[in-house]
């Protein structure tokens, strides 16, 4: 089947209008699932130059002399830094997939991938700014503090040139984030294991701390589909046509189930988190789950010690084999 220009102009029109439209119920939502969890959350805890404890830490060759907790030292072989709460403000990325992958909703559920994406990036940045953060979008708005953060956000994305049409990034943009910044990726993250795991190096080469979550329906994880099916690629509108689909079900949750550990082993091995978010469950969810590592709440899972399978190139080269096999 050959692509049609015509249609493809079309259908980026009217998901750009789609997504004009929708922007009003987006920032009303994020609104109230922001908040629906504020109240209880704790600020942020990073080491810096507020007033309250936050914890001990080894003196490092080098540091001046009159940082050492004397009183705590005593008690041990080691010299102990006092550190403090993290006061100042700093900036966070947040950086929501609009492709037109991300305009998909199986009829096992009410919202797109994109509409969770953009409520959960708004809410998110509503709770960072009442804290004292910055937020900004890479490629589309510069960090600020502004109360109304969630409206300039919105506007920010809708006057955006390159995320209107068929060919918006389905990955971040490079760019060099602060050492001290954070950045949050919110996509469905379909694009092959190398780009990603390429992006997320990229990314984190300044030192930045990140977070990337894969927003997917809960029909791309579970594959409940059966007899003769023709599926689309949403970016490049070829399609695909498959007599039996049940036949390759379980060929494809293995295939996700790799490409998730690549991306997962390449994330925490830069110290970096990795969420799974479906679009059947609560925005809050993810919301919290998200607030909760930033804040330190959730320590980072330990990386596995690592066969070579288990590497990344490992686990790629046994994606590829396998690929040629069949």
């Amino acid at each position: 089947m050959e692509f049609d220009a015509d249609t493809a102009v079309r259908s980026a029109a009217q998901d750009a209008a789609g997504l004009v439209a929708a922007m009003p119920r987006l920032v009303l939502e994020a609104r109230k699932i922001a908040a629906s969890v504020y109240h209880g959350l704790h600020g942020r805890r990073r080491a810096g130059t507020g007033e309250n404890f936050w914890q001990y830490r080894r003196f490092m060759d080098g540091e001046p002399s009159n940082r050492v907790d004397w009183r705590r030292s005593a008690r041990d072989d080691h010299l102990y830094v006092r550190e403090r709460e993290w006061e100042a403000a700093h900036t966070v990325w947040i950086w929501p997939d609009l492709s037109p992958s991300m305009v998909f909703a199986s009829p096992l559920v009410w919202e797109t991938k994109r509409d969770r994406a953009l409520v959960v990036a708004f809410a998110l940045a509503e709770l960072l700014v009442k804290g004292g953060e910055r937020v900004g979008i890479p490629g589309v708005m510069r960090p600020s503090a502004s109360r109304a953060i969630v409206e300039k956000m919105a506007e920010a994305i809708v006057h955006a040139p390159h995320l209107q049409g068929r060919d918006i990034p389905s990955l971040p943009p490079k760019f060099s984030p602060s050492p001290l910044a954070e950045v949050i990726v919110l996509g469905d993250l379909w694009s092959p294991t190398p780009e990603v795991i390429a992006s997320i190096a990229g990314l984190s080469a300044s030192g930045a701390h990140g977070h990337v979550v894969q927003v997917c329906d809960p029909a791309e994880e579970t594959f409940p589909f059966s007899g003769r099916v023709e599926f689309r690629e949403p970016e490049s509108g070829t399609t695909l046509t498959i007599g039996r689909a049940e036949t390759v079900r379980e060929d494809y949750v293995e295939r996700v189930t790799r490409h998730r550990a690549a991306i997962r082993y390449e994330a925490e091995r830069r110290t970096w988190t990795f969420i799974v978010h479906r679009t059947d469950r609560p925005a809050s969810e993810l919301l919290l789950a998200l607030h909760a590592r930033m804040s330190g709440d959730v320590p980072l899972a330990e990386v596995r010690a690592a066969r070579p399978q288990e590497t990344t190139e490992g686990l790629l080269n046994e994606s590829v084999e396998r690929e040629g096999a069949a």
